[in-house]
């Protein structure tokens, strides 16, 4: 049982955690974890305030407990995305489906992208199982890719996979905040100081596949003229 985890309860009891989490959720990307209070938690989820003591420890153990439900809805829905296909094809649908599942659900992208990076709980103690679960499954497609001749293996598996995830996270963060990556041109006129609108992160799921694999990419380059 995880360290995290409440004992097994009765259903209601069950539904109970469940309402909890739910309302923590969104009173942590409404407000923030550190700004977010126990009471307004227990007020969205329709509970009485020490309820909430009965099911996790602190409020650091509630995000950890929303941050592992989330992650393991991810983890199931990225493993039937990827069940068939080639490395490449898998790759693909493992992108795309993190940062649909992203923008299907923002208030989640907030939590995970930000308010998880607020408590030192879960930067410095938290062992991160399901977070590892996710890169083992992006880091297998990677190995398969490598072992098929079709990616370069130049760089480690594991090491590769955390390269992706960094750009996910970096995308995901731009999203979630709402600011659209500057071009590198300059604006001058009427459009000058009017910002772009939200990008489509699901969109930018093809441009991810397309930047990695072309930097994993095979076959022979050409020499950089001078």
């Amino acid at each position: 049982m995880s360290a995290h985890s409440s004992p097994p309860d009765r259903s209601a009891g069950g539904d109970k955690r469940e309402r909890i989490l739910d309302a923590a959720e969104l009173i942590f990307a409404r407000h923030g974890f550190y700004a977010a209070r126990v009471s307004e938690i227990a007020k969205e989820a329709g509970v009485a305030d020490g309820t909430i003591y009965l099911y996790f420890k602190s409020k650091d153990d509630l995000l950890i407990s929303l941050f592992e439900r989330r992650m393991t809805q991810v983890n199931l829905e990225l493993r039937a995305a990827i069940a068939e296909g080639t490395p490449l094809e898998r790759l693909h649908a493992f992108i795309r489906t993190y940062l649909r599942m992203l923008s299907n659900e923002p208030a989640a992208a907030e939590v995970v992208t930000i308010e998880l990076r607020q408590s030192s709980k879960f930067m410095k103690e938290y062992d991160n199982p399901q977070f590892a679960d996710f890169l083992r499954m992006l880091g297998a497609i990677i190995t398969d890719g490598q072992e098929r001749g079709e990616l370069d293996d130049a760089i480690p598996s594991h090491i590769a996979a955390r390269m992706i995830f960094g750009i996910l996270d970096e995308l995901a963060l731009a999203w979630v905040l709402g600011k659209q990556p500057v071009k590198a041109t300059t604006i001058s006129g009427p459009a000058a100081g009017t910002r772009p609108k939200k990008f489509d992160i699901v969109r930018a799921a093809d441009w991810v596949v397309a930047l990695v694999t072309s930097g994993l990419d095979k076959t022979p380059k050409k020499e950089m003229s001078s």
